[in-house]
């Protein structure tokens, strides 16, 4: 449905952007990840329109954004990071003029209004001012604003930025509950949204894409692995290492001295389709070594998104 080819932005000498290829079928919930600066906004900004790419091209239905740019934007719903809204205009006054901007029928702008504030939960707050309203109901009718026109398209720009545990939860199920008619594409740097939300997540760092793909597929492309973590004394260094990397299946084994120096701390890392505990405290015993915390930990969306985007990303 949506074909990205090599979209580039530069401002002046700086790539914002840097060859992006991403193609998008019709129903997918994508979340595009990465920190502050990382292209995000700049990204969502070419996909509705609102700016021209130095290079690439974006096509919808098969439709080219530079050649029918009007036509594109009609099949597009957008939520930016902070919604332009005219704070001291009431809700309902706000949606009306929207769906006039939107060319929605004056017989059937009513109905229209009826159904987004009964699906963004507005039906309690029409009657009051925006300026009024806290982030998470901004959000709510900036949502209505986007869906106006029942667009095939919704992209928003980090809609859960700023708001509470309970507001975020509200937004993501209004999103779920969107997504069961559209296409949506969102950027957030809150990896938790992603994983609730998403069926697809695309990971960008300096402009470039590192990562694509379902949560599992990202795990096994870039190293699925689960690590224990452990303190022993009674135990010499050089000994831990060498025994523990004669175990079947550890991948590394990585040995420190804390620093009163009468205990070590041990990583050992090994493919995440195994479970070495047993092996590893047999192991343990059979030595004689006295364990003083003993824990596993499986490897997380968050830990992957921090080793991809910590390190500088490498040339094409």
């Amino acid at each position: 449905m949506i074909h990205i080819e090599n979209l580039t932005k530069y401002y002046r000498d700086f790539c914002a952007v840097d060859h992006l290829n991403i193609d998008i079928d019709k129903g997918e919930i994508v979340g595009l990840l990465g920190p502050n600066g990382a292209g995000k906004t700049t990204t969502l900004k070419m996909l509705t329109g609102y700016f021209s790419p130095t290079e690439g091209d974006i096509r919808i239905r098969n439709i080219s954004m530079s050649e029918k740019p009007l036509e594109i934007k009609k099949m597009i719903g957008y939520l930016p990071e902070s919604s332009p809204f005219y704070h001291n205009m009431l809700v309902y006054d706000y949606l009306l003029y929207v769906s006039e901007i939107r060319g929605i029928p004056s017989d059937k702008r009513f109905d229209r209004l009826q159904y987004l504030s009964d699906l963004c939960g507005l039906s309690e707050i029409m009657h009051k001012a925006i300026g009024e309203l806290s982030k998470g109901l901004n959000q709510r009718v900036g949502l209505a604003h986007a869906m106006m026109s029942d667009p095939e398209i919704l992209i928003l720009d980090e809609p859960t930025q700023g708001l509470d545990p309970n507001q975020i939860a509200e937004i993501r199920n209004l999103i779920k509950k969107i997504s069961r008619k559209k296409t949506i594409i969102f950027s957030t740097h809150i990896l938790s949204e992603a994983e609730a939300t998403c069926n697809r997540i695309i990971i960008i760092n300096q402009g470039k894409i590192v990562a694509d793909g379902k949560k599992d597929e990202i795990k096994e492309v870039t190293g699925n692995t689960t690590s224990i973590h452990l303190t022993l004394t009674n135990a010499n260094a050089e000994d831990v290492f060498k025994e523990l990397k004669t175990i079947d299946g550890v991948d590394n084994v990585r040995v420190e001295k804390q620093t009163d120096e009468s205990a070590i701390s041990v990583v050992i890392t090994y493919p995440a389709t195994i479970d070495l505990r047993k092996a590893v405290y047999l192991k343990i015993k059979s030595m004689d070594w006295i364990i003083l915390s003993f824990f596993q930990k499986k490897q997380t969306l968050e830990s992957i998104f921090r080793n991809l985007t910590l390190e500088p990303c490498k040339e094409n």
